[in-house]
């Protein structure tokens, strides 16, 4: 009788190609067991339009990489797996072909992508000059304003550890003003950067996601605000408050009160006013929660 010896072959080491190839399928797997669940998407709805949020697929890398719209660094989150930039893509964006920058172990490299046009709604008003124009001093009043929130705007801190779909700050019926132009006299004025929710005067208003309080003040547009910072360059704004009930510095977690709906400021009635900034651009909070 004959034996035969085998002798064990050497593994070879694999690749870190293959490793996260294989990470990948597991990863893409595990996904769709979790869409199969019903489990809530993580990101904001895409939408590459003016006001809009683009995705951009970074690919795989070790480590978080950096992307940057002009001067303005992006958020980016995922994993070695995949890395994706979320873009907030400005209402004054024009249509066509537009750039974002990454950065990474292996160098910077440039990234195209598309904005497509979308609409939004105008309305043209006629009006007494009187109501439309400011003041000196309310226009100066304003000009600081709007310099020093400017300054919040280009708040970046660390990037998020959850996801970002976002509760409704208070109850209440949304408006679809998002996007919306008016023209009074004919002139135009900026387009409306938030969302409108109709509510009592003291209905409580939350955190809608997870944010430490970086500004509150009392603005001549805005009236009594609230500022929070979600990270990586996600912000919240809340406006017309008939009281504030946090402090800056202060962690909220999502839920938790920051204030009460009001008519302060230049407004005509009591609502909320929410504007949600990714990257400095004035997004649709809609994209941000669940339809």
């Amino acid at each position: 009788m004959q034996f035969s010896t085998q002798y064990p072959t050497r593994r070879q080491p694999l690749s870190r190609r293959t490793l996260l190839l294989a990470a990948a399928g597991s990863a893409a797997a595990g996904a769709l067991r979790a869409q199969e669940r019903g489990a809530p998407e993580l990101f904001p709805r895409a939408a590459a339009v003016p006001g809009g949020v683009a995705r951009i697929d970074l690919g795989p890398a070790p480590a978080r990489p950096q992307a940057f719209a002009g001067d303005a660094p992006l958020l980016v989150l995922g994993d070695p797996i995949v890395w994706t930039a979320l873009v907030g893509i400005p209402l004054a964006a024009t249509p066509g072909e537009a750039h974002i920058r990454a950065r990474g172990t292996e160098g910077e490299r440039d990234i195209a992508y598309t904005i497509t046009p979308k609409r939004y709604t105008e309305q043209h008003l006629k009006v007494s000059p009187r109501t439309v124009d400011l003041a000196p001093e309310d226009l100066a009043r304003h000009e600081r304003e709007r310099a020093h929130q400017q300054g919040v705007i280009a708040t970046f801190s660390a990037p998020p550890a959850g996801g970002l779909r976002m509760q409704q700050p208070c109850s209440g019926r949304r408006s679809s003003s998002f996007g919306l132009r008016r023209f009074f006299n004919g002139q135009p004025r900026n387009p409306h950067s938030g969302m409108d929710i109709a509510a009592p005067t003291g209905t409580p208003v939350v955190a809608p996601l997870p944010g430490t309080v970086i500004d509150t003040g009392d603005y001549f547009f805005n009236g009594h605000t609230v500022w929070l910072d979600h990270g990586g360059g996600l912000l919240s704004m809340m406006c017309h408050l008939s009281r504030i009930d946090c402090q800056v510095g202060e962690r909220l977690a999502t839920g938790q009160r920051l204030g009460a709906v009001g008519a302060t400021g230049r407004v005509t009635g009591p609502h909320l006013h929410w504007t949600v900034v990714l990257n400095r651009a004035s997004v649709d909070p809609a994209l941000f929660l669940d339809a």
